[in-house]
């Protein structure tokens, strides 16, 4: 079988990696070699670029792969940015990353045509064409990690929206107060993601505190600012109770969440990712209530919620499927 070779670009606030890959005409994708370096070791957003571009040549001829014979070049990245000219424009994980012509830097240096999308739409590319939406035309991925947001595939294509904004569901409002996401007290994001978790322990620790009662993942009020949604979790799997309630209500309102999003869009399938993937048994059943008691029946019972299969993988396969975009 004669495969593509396809480089991938994932450019993040704590590293960077160039990722040499090649996809078979079956369908399967494989990473054959990767390097990585500290996003601030480049001394500016160019210099990071070019770093990566250089690496990508260094890793094609160790292999004996002209440049020419590479399909194309994917960029995952945190948005927002401009998918259409290819500039990536100030996200929050990147101080300094202002109006940066990423397509055009990596083009000039390459040679080889670049696809830039934000790492949301980068990872449902890749849930759906290796991972657990393969062979589905509807689907959203949620991220669920540090922050929430989504990539959609509609009727078999990637929706971005007219400016790169469509699957920001964590933005969403679902109650008046609550833990703070996307700069929002009571959204989605809020509720639904690592940062949320910890904030929502946080305030159902300082409760029982107050009220002089022990809580054993919070030994006291000075331990509040160090709580993770790994904390709770660990504490949760063992079975502890404030723990389980801290997660069914983080269950609660990521049912509420998925409900607009299936009586919205109609999909077929919902792919979570990383907190949801770990801790899907402590999630699942106070989120199919919620969708049982907010989503449309006929919808929702056509809509299947599944944890993401990719795992840690899922950066090299976001970058590198974003080629298979512009085959």
């Amino acid at each position: 079988m004669e495969q593509s070779i396809l480089l991938g670009f994932d450019v993040g606030g704590t590293k960077c990696a160039c990722i040499l890959g090649a996809a078979a005409p079956d369908g399967s994708l494989e990473v054959l070699e990767k390097v990585k370096f500290p996003t601030g070791e480049a001394s500016s957003p160019r210099a990071c670029l070019e770093r990566l571009a250089d690496l990508a040549a260094d890793l094609c001829a160790r292999r004996g792969i002209p440049l020419e014979a590479v399909l194309g070049c994917g960029v995952s990245c945190g948005g927002p940015l401009d998918s259409r000219s290819g500039v990536i424009l100030s996200p929050p994980n990147l101080p300094g990353w202002d109006e940066i012509p990423a397509k055009a830097i990596l083009e000039a240096k390459l040679g080889r045509p670049v696809t830039l999308q934000n790492d949301a739409n980068a990872g449902a590319v890749a849930e759906w064409k290796f991972g657990a939406g393969r062979g589905v035309q509807s689907m959203a991925f949620l991220t669920f990690g540090t922050g929430l947001g989504a990539g959609l595939i509609l009727d078999g294509r990637l929706y971005s929206g007219i400016c790169d904004s469509a699957g920001e569901c964590g933005h969403i409002r679902l109650a008046p107060a609550g833990p703070v996401g996307f700069g929002k007290a009571g959204s989605f994001e809020g509720f639904c993601s690592g940062g949320g978790i910890a904030q929502l322990a946080a305030m159902r620790a300082r409760e029982q505190l107050q009220m002089g009662r022990k809580v054993a993942w919070c030994p006291s009020l000075d331990a509040l600012s160090g709580l993770s949604a790994k904390i709770v979790g660990d504490a949760a799997d063992a079975g502890e109770p404030l723990a389980l309630a801290v997660y069914e209500e983080c269950g609660t309102y990521l049912g509420r969440g998925l409900a607009v999003l299936i009586d919205i869009l109609n999909l077929e399938l919902i792919v979570i990712g990383s907190i949801f993937a770990r801790s899907e048994s402590l999630l699942r059943p106070a989120m199919e209530r919620s969708i049982a008691a907010e989503a449309l029946p006929g919808p929702a019972a056509r809509c299947r919620v599944v944890p993401a299969v990719l795992g840690e993988a899922i950066g090299d396969y976001a970058a590198l499927s974003l080629v298979l975009l512009e085959a």
